[in-house]
């Protein structure tokens, strides 16, 4: 019986093999990551960040809590001032979304009854990123990040 030798070609060829998999397997990750990814929030941060703490404080004066909930296929949005009583903002807009990609992103148009927002909402399960834009009376603009989770 003979051994079977191991050459120096099928070295090589098995580790080029296994460097092609790992270079093909990174290079369909970085592509994944920046063709679903917007990545921006602003197009100048710098400018952006002249008015953010005015804004902010602006923001925060209103003293508005905000309560978002899905169930039943109806998104609902409760905003409350600082003494607990129901806000009807002006210009409210919602943008639903996945935090990774903008693929399955939603503008619902939310209609305001008995104190709060709702609208109608398929949404798969997992988390989304709310995006929340309002107007309050007196014209502070007002703007809030909100996770939702809908379970399975």
């Amino acid at each position: 019986m003979s051994e079977r030798q191991i050459t120096g070609r099928q070295v090589f060829f098995v580790t080029a093999s296994a460097f092609a998999v790992i270079i093909a397997v990174n290079m369909t990750m970085a592509f994944k990551a920046v063709s679903t990814f917007p990545g921006l929030e602003v197009k100048n941060s710098y400018v952006a960040s002249q008015s953010f703490d005015a804004r902010r404080a602006a923001q925060e004066a209103l003293g508005w809590d905000v309560a978002l909930g899905h169930e039943n296929g109806t998104l609902s949005l409760a905003i409350t001032d600082a003494d607990g009583r129901p806000v009807r903002a002006n210009d409210l807009s919602l943008l639903i979304g996945r935090k990774t990609t903008s693929g399955q992103d939603q503008t619902p148009e939310m209609t305001y009854s008995g104190g709060q927002y709702s609208a109608p909402v398929d949404l798969a399960s997992g988390h989304w990123t709310v995006r929340l834009k309002a107007t309050a009376p007196d014209g502070t603009p007002y703007e809030k990040r909100l996770a939702l989770y809908v379970p399975r």
